[in-house]
């Protein structure tokens, strides 16, 4: 990751910026692309920079911090802990592989991404957003085993199925991006270098291609479509057991206790569809393509930075471990 995080950094330096005219004739082929960005008015560049760089700090060290907290402490040692682990490690790829493109863009006025970049930023970024999704969904499969069948709960979640699930949101999120990938590498011709967007967006990438793409599309919708729909039909399944079996609990602090076992995960599910799901929607009704690329600053800058605080927040083990971790660090 920090390979790729490099090569985005050297390639607004080592790049000319693209003429006009380049970026409006038919292409044949293309050796770079011209990011639009979020703005082209020089007075908000300062402001950008620094919301940006203090937004993306702020996630590198919320999410680290919870890392080596559950690794360093043993009380944490538990499932539903490694799977948050592993969910803060995908958030720190997953906005490392656009934010700091953007932030050096800003700050060196070069909009510039090298044919190679953009594909590799675009496989990247569908990796560890896939990978959110599908961890979602295993830490949802967790609190359905935690909260239906307490009792066989450390055997159903041993350690070799822990592993083996997040094993399988990985390589399953892998062929989802090396499927894009492959599709984006037989465009043989583009109308356009313009990206409207402050990264290589893979939608954005294939309405450039002059050639026919529908059957590409059909492609990548169907594939979108299933790693999207599984995952969020089992957190829907899972939540509808859990649901049904809070609600024959008779007492109502039996319930809240219940209930607060998944209360942050349900939010960060909540707010990881539902920005995705409005940055879609927003897409397809706009017509304006700055307003699409303010919208995507959600799902890509705000979400991963926002994870951290609704896990450690209401987290009474979470914050004992940290106060631990500080001590030992101290």
């Amino acid at each position: 990751m920090t390979i790729y995080v490099f090569i985005f950094f050297q390639s607004s330096f080592l790049l000319p910026k693209v003429s006009k005219l380049h970026r409006t004739g038919n292409l044949t082929s293309v050796s770079e692309f011209f990011l639009q960005g979020l703005s082209d008015d020089p007075e908000l560049q300062p402001l950008l920079f620094t919301l940006f760089l203090s937004m993306y700090l702020v996630t590198m060290l919320g999410n680290l911090l919870i890392i080596l907290a559950v690794t360093s402490d043993p009380h944490l040692h538990t499932p539903m802990y490694f799977f948050l682990s592993n969910l803060s490690l995908a958030d720190i790829g997953f906005t490392s592989t656009t934010v700091p493109k953007m932030i050096v863009n800003i700050q060196t006025h070069g909009r510039v991404i090298s044919y190679a970049g953009c594909l590799t930023q675009m496989s990247i970024f569908i990796l560890f957003g896939c990978m959110d999704g599908m961890l979602l969904s295993v830490m949802s499969y967790d609190r359905f085993v935690a909260i239906c069948h307490p009792l066989h709960y450390p055997v159903i979640m041993n350690p070799h199925l822990c592993c083996s699930l997040v094993l399988v949101s990985f390589f399953g999120s892998l062929m989802d991006s090396q499927v894009h990938n492959l599709i984006m590498l037989q465009l043989t011709c583009f109308k356009d270098v313009e990206i409207s967007n402050f990264f290589c967006d893979p939608s954005l990438l294939l309405k450039l291609a002059c050639s026919d793409i529908f059957t590409k599309n059909i492609v990548i919708y169907f594939i979108g479509a299933i790693f999207a729909f599984l995952p969020f039909s089992g957190i829907f399944y899972s939540y509808y057991k859990i649901l049904s079996s809070i609600l024959r609990v008779r007492s109502s602090g039996g319930r809240y206790k219940a209930f607060s076992t998944c209360g942050s995960h349900l939010a960060v599910v909540c707010l990881f569809y539902g920005t995705g799901l409005g940055v879609y929607l927003s897409s397809a009704i706009s017509q304006s393509p700055r307003k699409d690329a303010v919208a995507s600053v959600v799902y890509t800058v705000v979400t991963p930075m926002l994870n951290p605080f609704i896990y450690s927040l209401r987290n009474r083990d979470f914050k004992r471990a940290f106060c631990r971790f500080l001590n030992k660090t101290i």
